[in-house]
């Protein structure tokens, strides 16, 4: 540890809070040889009444599914009975102790969360993952998952990673980088060495403590005495990696014959087990008395039941230096060794390590290991396995049917760039149109997630023509794929091409009968100024056929176990139309299959739909907590298009707030992702975005300009129907009359067609400012009177808990659902009270104004706010403050709030945990932390606080 004084300190701050009950993490990263395992040695070492677990990253076991989480959690196995029995059923199924699947990587995560908390709940609990680029990625996904939710669970988590290295991905941590030694600390491990030797080695080793030690272990005695010859050091630096390998090959090269073969048949296994190690030596000629003299020279740690290398490098050493043939015997000793104990997942990767050529049989039971570890959520395993297969597979056909899945597997782990990789591979091409479907969404995927939309739609479109009648479901899933692509997009135009294929289907007929040629303002393009030329329409829109076709589309999910895609375009189809109760219905429908059918990777989707009929209804703080839980989950599965609509939805609320610095950073991110790329949708909310924050700053002019852009990034009125109230108001204000009237034509038309009193309550607010003064007042009242009451606040008191809609969030209109929008029959009464103060009718403009100051005050929307507070004090009226009042709730963190808000529903600390992605040891930290703030002793107290 010389040297080393910074380091010990921030691993010592971490190791005292444990102590005090504190959690944390840190992530240890360098070169190899640095020193981060001595780091971790001695973290251990100063773990006082601490119980330490331990898992180290072996490279030939990268592949195998959560190896590493087993190796961790073997010590304290029997915890796994105490846990919530869905979360116990998961860690069983992905250690192989049953036969179940696990179709919900989440709930592994919540378990090996609770695992944790539950090992350290009769003291600090230190974790040490070492070499974490070789443990496998399904593990490593778990434990920093579990690492960045820890808080008041007494849990110390310290990872080893190795900088460069394949795989060498921890996300999410704050890191501690381990450089080189400085020479005083170098020099006090180079004691006994002539100085002209011990400066040679530094030279050589450029501060690595590994390298320096090893070097010079590694001298002759001729050389110790000085006398250096040019291939011991030679007078040019070689690679330093390079370096230490020849060190660690050199004391490997000295070891007996039968030593160097039971070395090899131990860095070749992958469960670290002696017994194991020795039954398949045997086999080759060796056993357990060979090992000492590579024990004596400490190049491996025996105990009992295991056989530990001092240092990953002398694995690599003692591997890479055996001829090929060696290895190839090494592994299929290993296979059946480990094929008598019963483990057939290990015993195929072992026979694959050993196949110099093609092997069905090998293959074969690869794909059943690829399978296995599908059916466990570990989908990077899954495709290591497939592509193995694949490498194996002699036939053409047989090995693109592997490259695609391997492929499909990538892209649903997240590996995107994999993905393209493998399905660059693909011979093409394929005779099988079930394949080439699935190699269609492999392609798709890699377009939509990182590149194009509309590329992601073609690419489906044409794999929908050549699949044809002959495969009618695989034609109708590629076709419905690609409309939700050409969505994302905000091509109306290509998904009304897709639809045309099968319009007979219901999720296929609505987008055709709403983006055909006959439908309000479809004909009508924008002119410079960004609006269409309403002038064009032509007849009256199919509207009630698209709504007939809807209606079963909703009905099926709710009584029929419809798919994801078919639950998220209905929910779009629904928020399209304006029935945003129904909308919302269906979203938290698709939100909860997501998370009750383990399909992780749509969670952020199905959200983001929630968050946009959320924001539709006024609810605004709801909106936000779903949206920041969407956006994380798409930066942990680094789902990049995803995470660009998400900050442009995200932006909205903050413009209604005021909160310009925010806004601007989340729409400038939003539009560097999504304007190269066509992401139509995703720029037009950002700039609608910045529209909304420039019309509540008072900048109309500003904000005309950002909402005719975001106007222009769709190719069709009803995609940007939401939008047109706040473009009609900001070109009224900038003083252009004549693109006020345009938008409003296209509102008052869609609007008519749709017949919802929420945008019917709009367009007439936008008929009020764009028509004449004598019609205006009628105008004004109508909106108000279709706005509601006004109960449906946009506070986001609901609990949170992904409830089923009701009649908590807003007035009931004619259709039997909730449509008061609080944000908007504010602005229609500042609107209608600005137009009576002008008029001089004073006590009428008060009445107005001091509603919709109450509203905004209530939402938090500050600028609006203002506005109002300013007319209402030139209409006379009192303007004395009345902010929000919140009473406590105000001194609560945000995360606190969300632990309180479901607390209060009645649910428990395991609940809570499960739904927040928390242990529920910080669940109950928060509470003892939230229930003084409160003023409260119960959840009783609790629930009756926030209903009042």
């Amino acid at each position: 540890m010389r040297g080393r004084s910074t380091e010990r300190e921030r691993i010592g701050r971490l190791l005292a809070d444990g102590r005090r009950g504190n959690s944390g993490a840190l992530l240890i990263h360098g070169e190899a040889g640095i020193g981060k395992s001595a780091l971790l040695d001695w973290a251990a070492g100063q773990a006082e009444g601490a119980r330490v677990l331990r898992v180290e990253g072996i490279e030939s076991e990268m592949e195998l599914a959560y190896g590493g989480l087993h190796q961790l959690f073997l010590p304290v196995l029997d915890l796994v009975d105490s846990l919530p029995p869905a979360q116990a059923d998961a860690l069983r199924a992905v250690f192989g102790l049953t036969s179940d699947e696990v179709r919900d990587s989440f709930t592994v995560g919540l378990a090996v969360l609770t695992m944790l908390s539950e090992a350290a709940a009769d003291g600090p609990l230190l974790c040490l993952v070492d070499d974490a680029q070789w443990v496998d990625r399904p593990s490593v996904d778990m434990l920093t998952f579990a690492a960045r939710r820890l808080r008041a669970e007494g849990v110390v988590m310290l990872f080893a990673v190795r900088d460069g290295a394949p795989g060498a991905t921890v996300k999410g941590l704050p890191g501690l980088l381990v450089e080189g030694l400085d020479r005083t600390a170098a020099a006090e491990l180079l004691t006994g060495l002539p100085p002209y030797v011990a400066d040679r080695v530094m030279e050589e080793a450029g501060g690595n403590p590994l390298a320096l030690i090893e070097l010079s272990a590694a001298l002759t005695p001729a050389q110790r005495a000085g006398r250096l010859g040019p291939l011991a050091l030679p007078e040019t630096a070689a690679g330093l990696r390079g370096r230490i390998q020849d060190g660690f090959l050199d004391q490997v090269g000295r070891l007996p014959e039968a030593t160097r073969l039971v070395l090899l048949v131990a860095a070749a296994d992958d469960t670290g087990s002696l017994a194991t190690v020795l039954e398949a030596a045997r086999e080759l000629g060796a056993g357990v008395e060979d090992l000492e003299p590579a024990e004596r020279a400490g190049l491996v740690i025996l105990s009992g039941e295991l056989v530990r290398f001092r240092h990953p490098l002398v694995r690599y050493a003692a591997y890479r230096s055996a001829p090929l043939a060696r290895r190839i015997a090494a592994h299929r000793a290993l296979a059946g060794a480990l094929g008598g104990a019963g483990q057939p997942h290990r015993r195929a990767w072992h026979l694959a390590a050993a196949a110099t050529g093609p092997d069905e049989g090998v293959a074969e039971e690869l794909e059943r290991v690829a399978e296995w570890a599908g059916n466990r959520q570990a989908m990077a395993s899954a495709s290591a396995a497939y592509e193995r297969a694949a490498q194996l597979t002699a036939d053409r056909d047989l090995r693109a049917r592997r490259l695609v899945q391997a492929a499909r597997k990538a892209a649903d782990a997240g590996q995107d760039q994999r993905c393209g990789a493998l399905a660059d591979q693909v011979p093409l091409p394929l005779a099988d149109q079930e394949v080439a479907a699935n190699f269609a969404r492999a392609r798709a995927a890699v377009e939509l997630g990182h590149r194009s939309p509309a590329a992601a739609a073609r690419i489906l479109l044409d794999s929908a023509d050549l699949t044809g009648a002959a495969h009618p479901e695989a034609t109708a899933s590629l076709l419905v794929d690609a409309v939700h692509a050409a969505y994302s997009g905000g091509d109306a135009a290509l998904m009304a091409e897709v639809a045309s294929r099968a319009p007979e289907l219901p999720v296929l007929a609505v987008p055709a009968l709403l983006f055909g040629d006959d439908v309000p303002g479809a004909s009508g393009v924008p002119d410079a100024s960004g609006m269409p030329d309403a002038s064009g329409v032509s007849g009256a829109p199919d509207v009630p056929g698209a709504l007939a076709a809807l209606r079963p589309l909703v009905a099926a999910t709710e009584v029929t176990a419809t798919g994801v895609m078919e639950r998220l375009l209905t929910g779009i189809h629904c928020l399209l139309t304006g029935d945003h109760p129904t909308a919302r219905r269906v979203a938290l429908g698709a939100v909860a299959h997501c998370r009750e059918q383990g399909i992780s990777g749509w969670l952020p989707t199905t959200l983001d739909l929630l968050v946009r009929t959320e924001l539709a209804l006024g609810h605004h703080e709801e909106a936000v907590a779903r949206g920041t839980e969407a956006l994380r989950l798409a930066e942990y599965y680094d789902l990049a298009h995803r995470a660009s609509h998400l900050r442009a939805a995200l932006a909205l609320p903050g413009a209604v707030r005021g909160e310009e610095e925010q806004v601007r950073a989340l729409t400038e991110e939003a539009l560097g992702y999504a304007r190269p790329r066509g992401v139509g949708r995703a720029a037009a909310d950002a700039l609608w975005a910045r529209g909304l924050l420039e019309l509540g700053l008072g900048r109309a002019q500003t904000a005309l300009d950002a909402l005719v852009a975001a106007r222009r990034e769709v190719g069709h009125p009803l995609l940007c129907l939401p939008l047109l109230p706040d473009l009609v108001e900001a070109a009224v204000r900038a003083g252009h009359p004549e693109r006020a009237a345009q938008a409003a034509g296209v509102l008052d038309e869609w609007a008519t067609a749709l017949d919802r009193p929420a945008l019917g309550a709009l367009a007439a607010r936008c008929r009020a400012l764009t028509g004449p003064d004598g019609t205006a007042e009628q105008h004004f009242t109508a909106a108000l009177a279709l706005h509601g009451d006004g109960n449906g606040n946009g506070n986001g008191n609901g609990n949170g808990n992904g409830d089923s809609d009701s009649d908590r969030h807003g007035a009931t209109d004619r259709h039997g659902a909730g449509t008061g929008n609080a944000f908007d029959r504010a602005r229609t009464a500042l609107l209608y009270g600005e137009w009576l103060r002008r008029l001089r009718r004073q006590i009428d403009a008060r009445e107005q104004l001091r509603a919709a100051l109450d509203d905004f005050e209530a939402l938090g929307a500050r600028p609006w706010a203002e506005r109002a507070r300013s007319e209402l004090g030139a209409a006379g009226g009192e303007t004395v403050l009345t902010t929000r009042q919140d009473g406590p709730i105000s001194l609560l963190s945000p995360q606190e709030r969300e632990v309180v808000r479901l607390a209060a529903t009645g649910a428990s600390n395991r609940e809570i945990a499960a739904q927040l992605f928390l242990s529920p040891r910080t669940v109950g930290h928060h509470l003892y932390r939230a229930f003084p703030k409160l003023g409260v002793g119960s959840r009783t107290e609790l629930a009756a606080l926030l209903a009042a």
